[in-house]
């Protein structure tokens, strides 16, 4: 039996009481799944990841987090966002440990833990490289880093790889899977690009009408491990131009 690990149970949530962004969502990710969300700009994918890590608070319903809920869910997942948010005048080591530190963890410690990684990271030789000195890719394998070390889960991706070049994002996607298969987590990750989508997931959900009541799944038709390759599948290629069709469609809704 699959174990829930995130849930959201009849969840309603609006910005100063005016239009709602949901309206009792119901939704549940499983232990060590990969789900991707996609959905046209301002349809909430942004909201639910506020909400998830407690930036935000339902107003009506219940978020669950490992089968239990928080008064505060600050800290409880890991998060990465869209931009690195990697502070300049910090180390690769010193914006690692950011979250040991925040635990009340030695920078010593901290160096301990985070050293013997950065080979693992693709990192290597750089624990004493500044932000400035790093590729973009590199930069996000900082961010990755940080947010594996919450000690969470859960991991929430919010685009980020959006603004990588197109070959070094194909790395990276290949290289997140790598790393999600050794260290056994639940990523919930958004994209606006259908093929990094069927590519990285397990399950897709489709945000559509806001307010969001409901999330259309769609189980992507590929085992795992799986390669680039597997994108021509015929199967994958309809789906793609399923979902692609349907994100144009919300897109021109007025």
């Amino acid at each position: 039996m699959r174990k829930p690990v995130l849930e959201f149970r009849d969840v309603s949530f609006s910005y100063g009481g005016k239009k709602p962004i949901l309206d009792q969502l119901n939704m549940t990710v499983y232990d060590r799944e990969f789900v991707t969300i996609i959905g046209a700009s301002g349809s909430g994918k942004s909201t639910l990841f506020r909400l998830i890590t407690g930036l935000e608070q339902e107003e009506t319903g219940a978020v669950w987090l490992n089968g239990e809920q928080f008064k505060s869910r600050h800290g409880r997942t890991g998060y990465m966002p869209q931009q690195d948010l990697l502070m300049p005048w910090r180390t690769v080591l010193e914006n690692a440990s950011v979250p040991l530190e925040l635990a009340g963890v030695s920078k010593r410690e901290a160096a301990k833990r985070i050293i013997p990684l950065l080979d693992e990271f693709g990192l290597e030789g750089s624990a004493d490289k500044y932000p400035s000195e790093l590729s973009g890719g590199m930069r996000q394998r900082v961010s990755f880093l940080r947010s594996v070390l919450t000690g969470s889960n859960i991991l929430l991706l919010d685009e980020p790889f959006s603004a990588l070049d197109a070959i070094t994002r194909l790395s990276m996607q290949e290289w997140l899977l790598d790393q999600w298969e050794q260290r056994e987590k639940t990523i919930l990750f958004i994209t606006h690009d259908v093929n990094e989508a069927l590519f990285l997931s397990d399950r897709i959900f489709i945000f559509r009408d806001t307010p969001v009541r409901t999330l259309e799944e769609v189980a992507v038709p590929l085992s795992r491990p799986r390669s680039q390759r597997d994108l021509n599948d015929p199967a994958v290629i309809k789906l793609k131009n399923d979902l692609i069709d349907q994100l144009r469609n919300e897109v021109k809704k007025p």
